[in-house]
């Protein structure tokens, strides 16, 4: 994915105060800090305009870095001293920071917008973090399959579209018709271990040793048939045409879906919305243990909420956003498109993704190396 790198611009702050007067958006007078926001993100995962405004209304001028690992940032956070306010870790990974102390309570009194966010993804973020006290939900998707719609059915000839789609993956009938057209799987050994796992009828987060020999059988029966591994590139592999299935973020497939419909080529992507349970990406906002400006977090927090602002970054990076209140500003084209806002009963599906103990997470790294090297 593109790397964007926002660097904050001169302080306006006379014509921002007379903005937000006149638009009747002026914040709350809490203590004084330096006019300075340190924002460290995943990227290419915000609006162009988001940042720009907020600076215009605020008058704090914004620093804005990007990442593009759980990794990295964990690093960072677990060193101390970052100078950043605001981060924005995956379930997973937050999990551990929080067991750590990483990361700050939030002070919800100053989170009005809170209110606008679905219950239900709030619930899932509860089982780690109870009582969501220290994240806010950035935005959401889940680990699933993509496809071109129309190389897919040519392919499987006949052999019918399978009631769970995983089984275009997992099951070798369907992945030795696939290969002629392309398969690709993440890259990500937390990402495909779990799938994996799920369609071989075990828990996607199992804690027990012996339930991944199941799941490594299953990858081994399916390897003489896979394409490609990829981290990011399965996006314009799909949108192009050079592959037909993908293992991947549906947020991702969907910026396929969108970089077809713009070439008006004729390719149809698709992402498939599980029909036997996926596990949830839940990306959330967090402000660190030693954040030096938590309350110029808490506005930027609180702004980012606005149904307003998360409908432009769902219009901008084809991920849903958690606000219910913001779907009559999404793009009619996005807010119909059911495999990017799920139903209810999809949506409680969903697996909220749990932190590996040390000695599950070696043999996680193991049976996907296994896997990806075909030994």
């Amino acid at each position: 994915m593109l790397t964007l790198h926002y660097t904050a611009r001169r302080s306006r702050r006379l014509a921002a105060a007379a903005a937000v007067a006149a638009l009747g958006l002026a914040l709350p007078a809490w203590a004084q800090e330096e006019k300075v926001l340190n924002i460290y993100n995943w990227s290419d995962y915000i609006a162009s305009d988001t940042v720009r405004n907020f600076e215009r209304e605020t008058g704090i001028k914004v620093r804005y870095d990007v990442y593009d690992s759980n990794e990295v940032l964990n690093a960072k956070l677990s060193a101390g001293n970052t100078g950043y306010d605001i981060v924005v870790p995956s379930l997973n990974w937050a999990s551990l920071q929080l067991k750590a102390g990483l990361l700050r309570e939030l002070d919800k009194s100053k989170l009005p917008n809170l209110a606008h966010v679905d219950p239900q993804l709030q619930a899932k973020l509860a089982r780690v973090d109870p009582d969501n006290r220290h994240l806010v939900i950035w935005l959401w998707g889940y680990t699933t399959i993509g496809i071109n719609v129309d190389k897919v059915r040519a392919a499987l000839g006949p052999l019918p579209m399978p009631a769970n789609s995983w089984e275009l993956l997992f099951n070798p009938r369907y992945a030795a018709r696939l290969q002629s057209c392309g398969i690709s799987v993440l890259d990500s050994p937390s990402e495909v271990l779990p799938a994996a796992m799920v369609y071989a009828g075990k828990p996607a987060f199992s804690s027990v040793a012996a339930d991944y020999q199941a799941a490594g059988q299953l990858l081994k029966n399916i390897r003489p048939y896979i394409t490609l591994f990829s981290a990011s590139g399965y996006i314009n592999d799909m949108a192009n045409g050079s592959i037909c299935l993908a293992l991947g973020w549906s947020g991702d497939i969907n910026i396929a879906r969108q970089r077809a419909l713009a070439a008006g080529a004729g390719v149809r992507i698709e992402a498939l919305p599980p029909s036997r349970g996926a596990t949830i990406v839940l990306d959330s906002m967090a402000i660190p243990a030693d954040a030096p400006h938590p309350n110029n977090a808490l506005l930027w927090m609180n702004y980012v909420l606005r149904p307003q602002v998360q409908a432009s970054l769902t219009n901008k990076v084809f991920y849903a956003n958690a606000s219910l209140a913001s779907f009559k500003y999404v793009d009619p084209a996005l807010a119909a498109n059911t495999s990017l806002f799920l139903s209810d009963d999809e949506k409680q599906r969903l697996i909220v993704p749990e932190a590996f103990t040390l000695p599950i997470r070696r043999l996680v790294s193991r049976t996907y190396t296994r896997f990806k090297t075909g030994f």
